[in-house]
């Protein structure tokens, strides 16, 4: 498992194997596009890279620090709960 270094401010850990993890989805995109705000100018204002900016976005992350998401919303004006959902998987209908 990959461990955060320190070496950069927005460190995710990729390598989690945390099933329940899948089950939050990040809406980095849709706050994104209310606000008319490109990845790029994210980036910029935040200090976080485009590619790790880009994960969250894709929801390919499995772990996020705090301090990044702090600085996320602020730049947003949002909170983490309008950033990120718990979306629980469908689970089949038993028939009747």
């Amino acid at each position: 498992m990959a461990r955060p270094t320190g070496d950069t401010p927005d460190d995710l850990d990729l390598d989690a194997t945390d099933d329940d993890a899948t089950h939050i989805q990040c809406r980095l995109g849709e706050v994104l596009a209310e606000r008319g705000m490109t990845l790029t100018e994210l980036s910029a204002r935040t200090g976080i890279t485009v590619v790790n900016l880009s994960v969250l976005k894709n929801n390919r992350a499995r772990a996020v620090r705090f301090s990044t998401l702090a600085r996320i919303c602020a730049v947003l004006q949002t909170t983490p709960g309008e950033l990120l959902v718990h979306a629980p998987p469908e689970r089949p209908e038993s028939p009747s």
